[in-house]
């Protein structure tokens, strides 16, 4: 049996939950969980905001742990090996992004908390190919967040190919936010943090930004126009989009990693005048996160992060909920 923590409703608090999961699959491993970081995503499954929510729910998609079985086909891993889990545990493996290698593009996928238990547990269950050895320079009780957030904002540099020439900017600095700042300046970019915060200007240029500007101060956004090649919105919030449009240099993109639900009012004019980008993308394939943990460990990239042990997860719950977290929580043995 797998000892974990569900909710047992939507919006309802986590509860001590056992489940059988069968025989492992042939394609499978099971992972003894040391630590699993919270998500935004997390607390969106909890509550069902997206409509796909299952109860009993076992949320946690940033599992770190060490493999505990692996299926008969499984040759890559092996028992004992640090890996880490993000939002899907499995592909179909067979559809045109999975061969070419894009598998996060995959319709199928599955996500590791979307009909399946995921990482708030002892044990979690993922196919073999959706898991990911751990570099051992990285902390296992810190480097959940790189499985979710981490990759989230790497994958747009390899996705359109940013120069370490560009200049670059982050709107909100918070759980991506903070991680956007440190891959992007050790990317080679010049950085430049869009926040609202007093108090968090002075922790942006700590984390790798070069410049601060105020995103409630439209004389210093306009002040900017033609500035930036790259901007990554992490927020989930509307903002006058077409004003940091006109922040973006000719052929520059404006790129969502957070899910703002509301849609976007961007006149189009901006875009065929500069010939610029509006883009999305989710998290990454197998490969890119791996790409980003290599990157990460070379240079010394880490998620901030509080820790609370497993028990207090409905407290964790809570701190990310109030807006205060600084900058990732993870549950931890």
């Amino acid at each position: 049996m797998i000892k974990a923590y569900a909710a047992l409703e939507a919006g309802g608090k986590l509860q001590p939950f056992e489940y059988d999961p069968g025989p492992l699959g042939r394609h499978e491993v099971e992972i003894d969980v040391e630590s699993c970081g919270i998500c935004h995503s997390d607390l969106s499954m909890i509550d069902n905001e997206w409509g796909r929510s299952q109860y009993p729910l076992v949320p946690g998609h940033e599992v770190i742990g060490s493999i505990a079985q692996v299926g008969e086909a499984v040759t890559r891993l092996k028992v004992g090996q640090r890996v880490g889990l993000g939002w899907h545990s499995g592909y179909c493996m067979n559809c045109p992004s999975c061969m070419e290698g894009d598998h996060n593009l995959c319709a199928s996928a599955q996500g590791s908390i979307v009909g399946r238990h995921g990482g708030f547990a002892n044990k979690v269950r993922a196919e073999a190919p959706s898991v990911v050895p751990l570099p051992q320079q990285l902390d296992s009780q810190s480097a959940g967040p790189l499985f979710c957030g981490g990759i989230t904002v790497f994958n747009p540099l390899v996705q359109f190919d940013i120069p370490p020439t560009a200049k670059a900017a982050v709107i909100g600095i918070g759980g991506l936010g903070h991680l956007a700042l440190q891959f992007l300046n050790a990317w080679g970019c010049e950085v430049t943090a869009f926040t609202s915060s007093e108090a968090k200007k002075t922790e942006a240029l700590k984390l790798g930004a070069h410049r601060t500007l105020d995103s409630r101060d439209k004389r210093e956004i306009k002040a900017s126009a033609g500035s930036f090649d790259l901007i990554l919105s992490t927020v989930n919030v509307k903002l006058d989009w077409n004003a940091y449009m006109a922040t973006l240099k000719p052929r520059g993109r404006l790129h969502f990693v957070g899910a703002t639900l509301e849609p976007l009012d961007i006149g189009v004019f901006s875009l065929i005048g500069g010939q610029r980008s509006v883009s999305g993308s989710p998290v990454g394939s197998p490969a890119n996160i791996a790409r980003m943990l290599e990157f990460a460990a070379r240079h010394n990239i880490q998620p901030m992060t509080e820790i609370f042990r497993f028990d207090q997860v409905n407290e964790a719950i809570e701190r990310l909920k109030s807006g205060q977290a600084r900058y990732r929580i993870v549950l931890s043995r």
